[in-house]
């Protein structure tokens, strides 16, 4: 069964973040470092896209592997 994407977006963001938002995230690297913090909004914005472009079926397959492999780790 394949979660909808809005699910696994959710589940990507908190493997990623942890408890963040992306945008807050890219916030507090910012307030650490401006220069990080411009590479942390490049990459809030990269990961936007990439779930954009992926069809619901690729999203759910990349998200199940990631959890998959953190499990084994």
């Amino acid at each position: 069964m394949t979660l909808p994407k809005s699910e696994n977006r959710d589940l990507l963001e908190r493997l990623i973040f942890d408890d963040q938002i992306p945008e807050d995230w890219a916030r507090d690297v910012w307030d650490m470092s401006p220069t990080l913090g411009e590479t942390a909004a490049k990459l809030v914005d990269g990961f936007a896209a990439v779930i954009e472009c992926c069809s619901e079926e690729k999203l759910d397959n990349l998200v199940r592997s990631l959890y998959r492999n953190q499990l084994e780790e």
